[in-house]
């Protein structure tokens, strides 16, 4: 067993992550970062739980880009083939659970 505080967990650089766990071919990653990801589709679901921080999430769909502002306890879930970026604002540290390999 471990307990992980996630407050004192920092990175190295943007998007460093400490994995967690592995089940069932999913990752349970903890994610620390200043900066905004890349534009990305998954090829599977994923599911991004702010833990500290606050992170605008964009999409698009159907060639429509909308943003939403997430913060701490906020969840976004994505579908498999759902295009999307996060943008933190400041630092902000984040639970991702996905298909094991997944950009």
């Amino acid at each position: 067993m471990r307990v992980i505080k996630t407050t004192d967990f920092t990175g190295g650089k943007a998007w460093d992550a400490l994995d967690i766990e592995k089940i069932a071919n999913a990752s349970i990653r903890l994610h620390w970062t200043d900066e905004p990801y890349i534009w990305h589709i998954n090829d599977g679901p994923e599911v991004f739980v702010v833990l500290d921080g606050v992170v605008e999430m964009h999409s698009r769909q159907g060639g429509l880009e909308t943003s939403i502002t997430l913060t701490v306890g906020d969840i976004f879930h994505a579908e498999s083939g759902d295009e999307h970026k996060a943008v933190p604002i400041g630092i902000a540290r984040i639970l991702v659970i996905e298909s094991d390999g997944s950009i």
